[in-house]
């Protein structure tokens, strides 16, 4: 078997044939050349890198490469952090404690059950998918639920009796929160988590858009 075959036809043109298991390694080599180019070109071909300290979970930094279906889930988190106050930074002059907490608690259960309606089926093999979810579980367990566990219950009933209060008549909303005893420690505790989830929000941005945000 010739794998390559170099002669002249009968207008003495050089003719080279190649053999197609020659052909290969070549359009192999041409394709993997292809998409490293790319890359440089469309930021969507990249991996993200997700540093776990950076979004306040314990672990260490992952790489997630694009694929059709933790594009999707990327996009549906995004949308979630986007469109509520847990995306941006909270301003305490302005923003009510109860309605940012509020935000939190939905964004925890929407996200909760975009990752519980993925098919088993559809993530078994893919350990790009596999990862986002974990991340995405991990700001909820590790990010989310234990500011919540220590303070909003704490918060809302301490609230709810310091509006009902005849001295809190003429007092804005704001005005009440900041008179709660722990307000500082909260205050700080909530600006940690939202920085957290803001950096969490670039990173799914990322991946879902294929640039920064």
């Amino acid at each position: 078997m010739d794998i390559v075959k170099i002669a002249f036809d009968d207008n003495y043109n050089l003719v080279i044939l190649m053999h197609w298991v020659i052909l290969i390694p070549i359009v192999l080599i041409a394709v993997i050349g292809i998409m490293h180019l790319l890359k440089g070109k469309y930021p969507f071909l990249r991996n993200v890198e997700i540093d776990s300290a950076e979004i306040g979970i314990q672990g260490h930094k992952v790489k997630i490469r694009p694929n059709h279906t933790n594009i999707e889930v990327a996009y549906r988190i995004w949308v979630e952090l986007n469109t509520r106050k847990i995306g941006i930074p909270i301003d305490f002059d302005h923003d009510c404690i109860v309605e940012v907490y509020n935000s939190w608690y939905q964004f925890f259960g929407v996200t909760r059950e975009l990752i519980k309606s993925l098919p088993a089926t559809k993530i078994r093999n893919d350990k790009d998918t596999q990862e986002l979810i974990d991340v995405s579980t991990k700001i909820l367990n590790e990010g989310l639920r234990p500011h919540l566990t220590k303070w909003q219950a704490r918060f809302r009933k301490w609230y709810d009796n310091a509006c009902k209060r005849p001295e809190s008549d003429d007092k804005c909303p704001q005005q009440v929160q900041e008179e709660f005893p722990d307000f500082a420690e909260l205050r700080e505790d909530m600006i940690r988590i939202n920085q957290h989830l803001m950096t969490y929000k670039e990173k799914v941005y990322e991946l879902a858009f294929g640039q920064n945000s």
